[in-house]
């Protein structure tokens, strides 16, 4: 498996691009804005989008999405049932930088714990990391490359996503957060925001999951 991260937007939010080589396609993981960028980067490596994945509905990470879609129309959209609320909703927004934008037709809400969603010969089990938002999720991939996790905004290299916003949960946060530090040590991790890390790296450094 291959992958490429784009901060996207003022705010850098990681939109990850992955894909196999030799299967043309691609996933495309919160998209927060910058689509022409993104569009220009498969374009340069002759890919295809089959999906785009969002691991929370906070317009950092999804506002990307409308300007995908016009671009690649019908490609689907999936998100955790508990944040389907925040897409398209007007007040999910940080003018003039993230204008509200409307909920994409093809939006499914249907990463749901344990839940497998499966493309473009990669597959991904679906982890419910509620705290930051109620339908926070993060992405697990395991193949013969080892494991890789794209964790949204519930863990950061060193700290993890804020929950003072409206629907986060600092006791759901650490519930999360104790959840992944179970997960393989040598599993890497691409964040919403800032820097790769590892498993490993975080349970021994990050505060957040002591």
């Amino acid at each position: 498996m291959r992958k490429h991260t784009i901060p996207t937007g003022p705010f850098a939010a990681n939109c990850t691009v992955l894909w196999k080589d030799g299967s043309g396609e691609c996933w495309i993981v919160d998209p927060g804005e910058d689509a022409a960028e993104i569009a220009a980067f498969m374009k340069e490596h002759s890919l295809r989008p089959a999906l785009i994945a969002l691991t929370h509905g906070h317009f950092d990470h999804i506002n990307g999405v409308p300007g995908l879609l016009e671009r690649y129309p019908g490609l689907p959209v999936h998100i955790g049932p508990g944040d389907v609320p925040y897409v398209g909703n007007r007040m999910n927004a940080w003018p003039p930088d993230y204008e509200p934008i409307d909920r994409p037709a093809t939006l499914v809400g249907d990463l749901s714990e344990g839940a497998t969603l499966s493309a473009a010969g990669l597959s991904a089990k679906v982890l419910s990391t509620p705290g930051h938002t109620p339908g926070s999720v993060c992405l697990l991939f395991e193949d013969e490359d080892g494991s890789l996790l794209v964790s949204g905004d519930t863990l950061f290299a060193g700290s993890c996503g804020r929950t003072d916003f409206p629907g986060g949960s600092m006791e759901q946060m650490k519930a999360s957060l104790a959840r992944l530090a179970k997960l393989k040590p040598a599993t890497e991790v691409l964040p919403g925001h800032g820097s790769a890390t590892t498993i490993s790296r975080e349970v021994a450094t990050n505060p957040y999951m002591a």
